[in-house]
C-alpha cells in the first residue's frame, strides 16, 4: 500500500476519518459510492429542517468509521479479528447503503417498484465484486449473515449496530434536534463478544436505553414528522402521475436514466434479468428527480404541474395525524371540497386526498435483540431486566393514521 492510498477525511461529527486500505480506497473512489454524494440521507427532511442537507455518501463514510473503532475495541478486548475479517467488515458497512435510490422511499413506492434498496445493496455489492475479482466476497457473506463470526454481521445490521448510531448522531447535528445525540464513544467502549453474539457491559445498560429512546424521539420528531410526510407524498404523487403520462404516451421531460424507468414497468425480477437496469439505477440520483419536477411544474397536465409547483414553493399538504383510522366520511367530504374548488376530475381526486400509516418500534423483542453481558456471566435482553425502561415503553409498537390533502377552506371535518 502506498502512502498515496492513505487519506483522511475531515467530518464535522467525529473529526477525522482515516481511509488506510487500498480495497477500501478503490470502492469509495467508484462511481457506484460516488453516486451517494448526489443522494441526500434524509429526503425532503430538509423542509422542516434547513440543515439536513448531509448526504448518503456522508452517512456511509459515518458509518464505516464507528466500525472502525468498534472492531478496535473488540480487538482490544481480544477478541480475534483477523485483518481479513476487519477489511470485510468495514467494507460491508462502507457499502450497507449503496442500493439507496434518489428520495429513497419515494423511488420504491413510486417508480421501481416491488424492489427494496436492501435487494439493490445485494446486486451492487455482487456487481462490484466481479470487478474487483472476488475481494468482496467477505464483505457479502458478513452482509448477509452467511459468516461463521455472527457478531460482525451484528454491527454492520441489527437493533444495536453502526449504522443507527451514525445516523442518528449525524442526523441529529444536522437537524439541530439535541434528542437525537447519543453516547456513541461509550456504547462502543461497553461493545463485547459472548459466545460469538455481540453484546453490551453492564455498565453500559444506560447508554443503551438512551439509545433506544434517542431513536423513537428522532422518528416521531424528524423522520415521521408530519411535514415530512406530506412532501415526501407528495413526491410520491408526482413521479406516479408523471409516470401514468409516459405510460399514456405523454413526452416528458426527464434525463435518460429517468426516461428508463418512467416509460418502463421496471420490477424488481427484471435487475436480475437485465443488466441494463441496475446500469441505469446507477445514473440516478437527487438532481434527475429535481430537476424534472422543477421543469414538470409547468406541464400542461394540470394536476402534474399543480403538484410539482407546490413541492418546489414548499405549499404543502395539510397532514392531520390520529390515533384511529378516518372515518370514510372525512374523505368524501375532502373529496367534495377538492373537486369543487380545484377542479379536479374525480377519477383524479386520489392525488390529492390520501390516507395513510405510520409505525414505530423503538425496540422489537422479536427481532434481533440487545443483550447484556453482566459480570456474573448471565446475559439478558435489555428488555427483560429489572426495573428497565425498554420493558415499561419502548417494546410497545405505535402506530399513527394521517390522512393528506391540501390546504384549503374547509370545516372542521375532524372532530367527532
Amino acid at each position: 500500500m502506498t502512502d498515496s492510498k492513505r487519506k483522511i477525511v475531515n467530518d464535522p461529527v467525529y473529526g477525522f476519518i482515516t481511509i488506510d486500505h487500498p480495497l477500501i480506497f478503490a470502492v469509495i473512489s467508484h462511481p457506484y459510492y460516488q453516486r451517494l454524494r448526489r443522494i441526500q440521507q434524509m429526503a425532503l427532511a430538509n423542509l422542516v429542517y434547513p440543515g439536513a442537507m448531509h448526504t448518503r455518501f456522508h452517512h456511509s463514510l459515518g458509518a464505516y468509521h464507528l466500525m472502525s473503532c468498534a472492531l478496535a475495541e473488540l480487538k482490544s478486548k481480544g477478541i480475534e479479528i483477523t485483518p481479513e475479517e476487519e477489511i470485510g467488515a468495514k467494507l460491508a458497512i462502507l457499502l450497507h447503503d449503496i442500493g439507496h435510490g434518489p428520495y429513497s422511499h419515494a423511488l420504491e413506492s413510486s417508480i421501481v417498484e416491488g424492489v427494496s434498496h436492501e435487494q439493490l445493496s445485494q446486486w451492487l455489492m455482487e456487481s462490484l465484486n466481479q470487478e474487483l475479482d472476488g475481494a468482496l466476497s467477505l464483505s457479502i457473506d458478513i452482509f448477509n449473515n452467511r459468516y461463521h463470526k455472527k457478531f460482525l454481521h451484528q454491527l454492520v445490521s441489527s437493533q444495536l449496530d453502526v449504522d443507527r448510531m451514525d445516523y442518528l448522531n449525524r442526523d441529529s447535528f444536522y437537524t439541530g434536534v439535541a434528542e437525537g445525540v447519543i453516547a456513541h464513544d461509550r456504547i462502543l467502549k461497553m461493545l463485547t463478544v459472548h459466545q460469538g453474539e455481540l453484546m453490551v457491559e453492564e455498565k453500559g445498560i444506560y447508554s443503551i436505553e438512551k439509545f433506544i429512546v434517542a431513536r423513537r424521539l428522532m422518528y416521531w420528531q424528524v423522520y415521521l414528522h408530519k411535514t415530512v410526510l406530506s412532501a415526501e407524498n407528495m413526491l410520491v404523487k408526482i413521479l406516479q402521475r408523471a409516470k401514468q403520462l409516459a405510460h399514456a404516451g405523454e413526452t416528458m421531460f426527464c434525463s435518460p436514466a429517468l426516461h428508463f424507468f418512467l416509460y418502463q414497468h421496471i420490477k424488481g425480477r427484471d435487475f436480475e434479468d437485465n443488466p441494463e437496469c441496475l446500469f441505469q439505477f446507477c445514473l440516478l440520483d437527487d438532481y434527475d428527480i429535481m430537476g424534472a419536477v422543477k421543469v414538470w411544474a409547468h406541464h400542461p397536465d394540470r394536476i402534474l404541474s399543480l403538484l410539482c409547483t407546490w413541492l418546489t414553493n414548499r405549499h404543502l399538504f395539510k397532514v392531520v395525524l390520529s390515533s384511529e383510522p378516518f372515518d370514510q366520511q372525512v374523505t368524501t367530504v375532502l373529496n367534495e371540497e377538492i373537486q369543487a374548488q380545484l377542479s379536479i376530475a374525480a377519477e383524479d381526486l386520489h392525488y390529492f386526498v390520501f390516507t395513510g400509516t405510520a409505525s414505530l418500534r423503538a425496540y422489537n423483542v422479536s427481532n434481533e435483540r440487545i443483550n447484556i453481558l453482566f459480570k456474573d456471566g448471565t446475559v439478558k435482553d435489555i428488555s427483560s431486566i429489572d426495573n428497565a425502561l425498554v420493558s415499561h415503553t419502548l417494546a410497545i409498537p405505535v402506530k399513527k393514521f394521517y390522512i393528506c390533502h391540501p390546504k384549503i377552506q374547509v370545516t372542521d371535518i375532524y372532530r367527532d
